[in-house]
């Protein structure tokens, strides 16, 4: 059976990477933007491994150059939510993409893709919220305008601050007070860890950074300590199993700790990360999942129900979210 219809929670979402293939060309050609090296001979997205994964990304996001673009990519994605059947969604947005870290520019794409948001909440009756993240691989230096860009317009729709890139650069800490500065404005934190690092990358995004989830985390599996330690108290996992495999963090479903992870009481959840990317939907994830470790839809359920009491939305909100998930 498919689990297309069955109501889903996403937290781990990269605007940016939900693009489909064909809205990033269209847009090219639109703008007259040369993306030789962007996609394979099929169309879909080509690169090589995650170092190469991340230029490419990069790349396309060129044609993503106005408060207009973000809109219609925001527009975009939730329709593709909306056909996998996901209710609500957490998306990470960048000011350095937005506006290049600049506090103005930054309001400028923030309102037209809230405006798509609820616009597309209204048409598809998937609700968005945003958590900007800073990139590790651009540097501290580079994180810190990304933090004032969150913390000024921190509220009802921003809701988070985290961090993506690649986690071979630098150190957690090395962005205390970017994250310090999101926590005194009132936003609750993530960050990628714990995806190409070992488990003790989950420790110092714990103790130096202060979060309550974790972006991937799955490698705290070789720390069986922490694994209790995160299961002890309660530090929700982003986990996106398709990426993983797609990336060669494991080489297939199967050998994948997410079950092993849930059964030793960690709260996991699962989410596409970059799903054209990665060849996957929501949808696909669950049946994959299904199909390996013998899932249902109760434990999908429980999944989602455990992801809409992480989510960093307001408690209205929440509540509107967990009654979605209530059986009919």
């Amino acid at each position: 059976m498919s689990f297309r219809s069955l109501p889903k929670v996403e937290l781990h979402l990269h605007h940016e990477g939900a693009a489909p293939p064909e809205f990033i060309r269209r847009l090219a050609a639109e703008k007259s933007v040369n993306l030789t090296g962007v996609f394979a001979e099929d169309g879909s997205y080509a690169y090589r491994d995650f170092v190469h994964f991340l230029s490419v990304y990069e790349a396309a996001t060129q044609v993503l150059q106005s408060p207009e673009d973000y809109a219609r990519l925001t527009r975009a994605i939730l329709e593709q939510s909306a056909e996998n059947g996901v209710i609500y969604a957490e998306t990470f947005l960048s000011p350095d993409f937005c506006g290049g870290g600049d506090v103005g520019a930054w309001r400028e794409y923030l309102q037209a893709i809230r405006e798509a948001a609820e616009e597309g909440e209204r048409d598809t009756g998937v609700t968005l919220r945003g958590i900007v993240t800073c990139i590790r691989h651009f540097g501290p230096d580079r994180a810190k305008p990304v933090a004032r860009c969150a913390a000024e317009t921190a509220g009802d729709w921003i809701v988070g601050f985290g961090m993506g890139g690649d986690e071979n650069i630098g150190k957690q800490s090395d962005f205390a007070y970017s994250f310090d500065m999101a926590r005194e404005a009132g936003l609750r934190l993530t960050t990628h860890a714990g995806e190409w690092r070992g488990p003790q990358e989950v420790r110092e995004a714990i103790d130096d950074l202060h979060v309550e989830r974790i972006g991937h985390g799955v490698r705290a599996i070789e720390d069986l300590a922490l694994v209790d330690d995160l299961a002890e108290r309660g530090i929700v996992l982003e986990v996106c199993p398709g990426s993983n495999v797609r990336l060669g963090v494991y080489p297939r479903l199967s050998a994948h700790p997410i079950e092993k992870l849930r059964a030793r009481g960690v709260k996991v959840t699962v989410s596409t990360d970059d799903p054209p990317f990665f060849h996957t939907t929501m949808t696909l994830e669950y049946d994959n999942l299904a199909r390996v470790f013998g899932w249902d839809e109760d434990d999908f359920l429980d999944l989602s129900r455990i992801a809409a009491n992480a989510a960093f939305c307001d408690d209205a909100t929440r509540a509107r979210i967990l009654k979605k998930l209530e059986p009919a």
